[in-house]
């Protein structure tokens, strides 16, 4: 039945790598043994994101080997978001799935999540409900997900499950950098997608170790409030730089005026030896500051704008 419904799709795999050599011809074969036959045509695209064992080497054995398997060399690590930017850039299918190279994903996944995905979803994200992780990853995992779902409404158990399958219309209005990959679905919904998840299997890793350390916690609460920032206010700078402006000069134009009645009044102000003037005369010049950035801000929303209906009118034409 699933391959009644997928042998027309296309599909493009991304698979960022970082020091995964001994994983590479295993996850390779796993990949086409999981969907040979059941796609009409597929490409598997390696993002080598800066490694530094032979990673690379065993990548161009098996595209020299295989027309369907494209390289990407990153000149250093850039990270998983970025790579992972790259693969979307070239991916030609308009069904596009991602997995990680350390063998954790299974790619017998992939026709299913796919299929999911052409029942009206716009990104199918996997839930490694069993996970095969340590403690020390999977409860602070846990933690973090059920925080961001708390905060955010998103109802996803796993924000950050490496295997995931897009329609290619909506990842492609996403621009990832830094560590946003973690909160893909959260971006596509915030664009007006729609996000579903599945259960999918996840195994033990069966080389090497994890690429990422405790601090990815701090950056993804760093992150975290990028996105929120620009869900709120990417449109309209001047509410948020304007409200503290027009805050900061209100209270340094209330002490200003405190001041003045006092000085009215026979007290002199001394400034050397009274900070309230300073601090009133440097929340004036802040909160006018403060405002300017809210104005500029505005002037490149305006500009940006503008420049994209201009764009469409040429497009139409």
């Amino acid at each position: 039945m699933m391959k009644n419904k997928l042998i027309k799709k296309d599909i493009s795999i991304i698979i960022p790598v970082f020091n995964e050599s001994l994983s590479l011809k295993i996850l390779y074969s796993q990949c086409i043994e999981a969907i040979n036959d059941i796609f009409a045509n597929f490409e598997i695209i390696f993002i080598d994101d800066g490694s530094f064992d032979n990673s690379f080497d065993i990548l161009k054995n098996i595209s020299d080997n295989d027309l369907n398997v494209i390289i990407i060399k990153m000149n250093r690590n850039y990270g998983k978001s970025d790579a992972l930017n790259e693969g979307f850039k070239i991916a030609k299918f308009d069904t596009i799935v991602t997995l990680d190279a350390d063998l954790q994903d299974d790619p017998e996944e992939i026709p299913k999540l796919v299929e999911l995905l052409y029942e009206g979803w716009d990104c199918v994200s996997g839930w490694k409900k069993n996970r095969k992780d340590p403690l020390s990853k999977t409860i602070p995992s846990s933690v973090f997900n059920k925080v961001m779902s708390y905060m955010t409404g998103l109802k996803i158990h796993d924000l950050n499950c490496g295997i995931k399958a897009y329609k290619k219309e909506a990842i492609k209005t996403l621009y990832l950098y830094g560590g946003l990959h973690r909160y893909i679905p959260l971006l596509l919904v915030n664009n007006g997608y729609k996000i579903t998840e599945k259960i999918v299997k996840h195994k033990p890793r069966m080389h090497g170790e994890t690429k990422y350390g405790n601090s990815r916690f701090f950056h993804g609460i760093f992150d975290f409030l990028t996105i929120s920032f620009l869900k709120k206010y990417f449109n309209r700078p001047m509410y948020f730089f304007g409200s503290i402006g027009l805050f900061l000069s209100l209270l340094g134009f209330i002490i200003n005026i405190y001041l003045t009645v006092k000085w009215f009044n026979g007290i002199w102000i001394n400034p050397s030896g009274s900070p309230l003037f300073f601090l009133g005369i440097l929340l004036i010049v802040v909160g006018i500051q403060s405002l300017s950035i809210g104005l500029l801000g505005e002037l490149i929303v305006s500009t940006i704008k503008s420049k994209d209906k201009v764009n469409k009118i040429i497009n139409k034409r």
